[in-house]
């Protein structure tokens, strides 16, 4: 029997009056924090099961409208900077029956589809402008370390798969500038283009092509508090610094 009262049945049924089937948004939320590129995700009420945020499309709004949304909602930012990646449709992407058994939500007898083909969106944020919030289905919103992230539910674990390796291939298109702070030191600029693409890069070639990329501006201030001799600092090109001529 269906407890009507239980409120991710009402979520589920709003969703199936209000929403398009067969199709949802999953969302790969990137954050760069003390040399690591973060995934935000979320906690499943009552269990120690994680996802990525996502979400359904309403009948009246754009899949890109629908992506703003649901990143929106989770990170307390507004006009996010996002890249629809890929288009997940395999016929089974997972074991539906054991995975809504491990969410403990009282599915079964909600009619809804057999298959969701889901649009991969990844975002590029500033990790201290982020306020995680989860939704009524979950008890916890964090970041985790790209390699530190747990077997998720539903094929989730795929989705960053993909996303990380569309965001590598596309990195020098891709404006980056949305994972730091206004300011950063050159070092602190390679270590994310290293996390991003998961090697080492040669510290003296890599000063020598971002310089020559004209996408940066070097400030009068240096980085205080490091134990060796203090950096400049840096900004991408029209952000508003003064910069030294």
């Amino acid at each position: 029997m269906i407890d009507y009262n239980n409120p991710a049945v009402r979520y589920y049924q709003q969703v199936s009056d209000e929403c398009i089937h067969y199709l949802s948004i999953d969302g790969v939320i990137f954050g760069f924090h003390q040399n690591q590129l973060n995934v935000l995700l979320l906690r499943w009420k009552g269990t120690n099961e994680w996802s990525l945020p996502g979400g359904f499309i309403k009948k009246k709004e754009s899949v890109d409208e629908a992506a703003q949304r649901v990143m929106q909602e989770r990170t307390g930012l507004d006009k996010l900077y996002l890249q629809q990646f890929h288009v997940f449709g395999e016929a089974t992407r997972y074991d539906q029956e054991e995975t809504w058994r491990k969410t403990t939500i009282p599915l079964q007898h909600i009619k809804w589809s057999e298959r969701t083909i889901s649009l991969g969106y990844y975002a590029l944020v500033e990790h201290s402008k982020v306020v995680p919030s989860p939704d009524f289905l979950t008890d916890e919103c964090r970041w985790w370390p790209l390699n530190e992230i747990p077997s998720l539910l539903f094929d989730h674990n795929h989705i960053i798969d993909v996303a990380i390796q569309s965001l590598r291939k596309q990195l020098t298109d891709q404006p980056i500038s949305h994972l730091l702070p206004e300011t950063f030191t050159i070092p602190e600029l390679q270590r994310l283009h290293e996390t991003i693409l998961g090697y080492p890069l040669d510290a003296r070639n890599f000063y020598k092509k971002v310089m020559a990329s004209g996408t940066l501006e070097r400030l009068s201030e240096r980085r205080a508090g490091t134990p060796h001799k203090a950096p400049y600092l840096y900004r991408f090109a029209g952000t508003g610094h003064d910069a030294v001529g």
